[in-house]
């Protein structure tokens, strides 16, 4: 299976090349990707240089377009895919409909790779994109058992990537309206979930914070509590009179037990979340997942997660904790 990992930048990339990673996502230094923050991301000079690097080590270098474009700017995600191709990325991740239909048209040689954020979840969907859009890999979306990823590949016309480690969103994949209320910026239109610019803390008396979303109280912490960033998913709320994470809990996807079972369906790529997270994350995780992955090839039959690999994966998780999320339900 592929290893696939996130690069905010030009460090963060070297370091995935580094780890072990055969592929690195990334985005421009606009809204055509969804890890649109301040200071984060690559000008066209750093993504050649950082497709140079990759190529030049035999890895590949995938170009995040997976926001959905608005009318009056539609030319701005198509000169997007225009630069893409031009800095010669093996492939491009995209969800709009009109951005794969541009690029299938004007760049048919540049690979097509549908994104998490296009949501499709059945080989009828999948197949529809292979035949209108030509899409050669499909990401797929964090809300299916792992039963159900099963089933998914023995049908799929087109090799998958599921997410294998990081943030989990518990919207249908950046469709968040939470976000979305409080800002009035759409993640999957502005780029971002959570904007910068909407984000105040305050420090307390006594040694705490408070933190608000465009004046919304989103949670209060204690003077030694980690703060993560804040979203209104996994804030802290007064409800009936308790304060406790009332959506959901911080929290990282881990599936680390599920390798061998996502191998044998068939899964073709493990993707690790974290464009916005730092170089040591990236070098780090991705050292884990390499050696788990090389392991698992050289010996599937007495494969099992090293405790070492899960403690390194706690320690860069959200809340220090993990979840198998969606992939292990009950009901399917």
């Amino acid at each position: 299976m592929e290893l696939v990992c996130p690069a905010g930048n030009l460090p963060a990339l070297q370091a995935a090349l580094d780890a072990g990673a055969d592929a690195i996502y990334v985005g421009f230094r606009d809204q055509t990707n969804a890890r649109a923050f301040p200071g984060l991301n690559f000008s066209d000079a750093e993504l050649t240089e950082g497709v140079r690097r990759a190529h030049a080590r035999g890895r590949r270098v995938f170009i995040a377009l997976n926001t959905y474009a608005e009318t009056a700017r539609l030319s701005e995600w198509q000169r997007a895919v225009d630069r893409a191709a031009e800095i010669g990325a093996d492939a491009i991740i995209v969800a709009d409909m009109a951005v794969l239909d541009y690029a299938c048209r004007r760049h048919p040689a540049l690979p097509r790779h549908l994104s998490v954020q296009g949501s499709a979840t059945t080989a009828a969907a999948l197949a529809y994109m292979h035949e209108r859009f030509g899409i050669s890999r499909a990401v797929l979306p964090r809300v299916l058992s792992v039963q159900q990823v099963e089933k998914v590949c023995a049908l799929s016309p087109v090799p998958l990537e599921v997410f294998a480690f990081g943030s989990l969103c518990i919207m249908v994949e950046g469709r968040c309206q939470l976000s979305s209320y409080v800002t009035g910026a759409s993640p999957n239109r502005h780029g971002v979930c959570s904007p910068a610019r909407f984000v105040r803390w305050e420090e307390t008396a006594d040694g705490g914070r408070i933190v608000r979303l465009n004046g919304v109280l989103v949670d209060r912490f204690n003077a030694n509590e980690p703060a993560g960033y804040p979203t209104v998913c996994k804030g802290r709320f007064d409800v009936g009179g308790e304060i406790f994470h009332a959506l959901e809990e911080p929290t990282s996807l881990n599936t680390m037990e599920l390798l061998p079972r996502l191998k044998q369906a068939g899964v073709q790529a493990l993707k690790i979340e974290g464009r916005q997270r730092g170089a040591a994350y990236v070098g780090s995780v991705t050292a884990v997942w390499r050696a788990a992955i090389d392991r698992l090839e050289r010996d599937p039959s007495d494969w099992t997660p090293r405790p070492e690999w899960q403690a390194v994966l706690a320690g860069h998780a959200e809340g220090h904790q993990t979840t198998l999320g969606p992939y292990h339900r009950a009901w399917h």
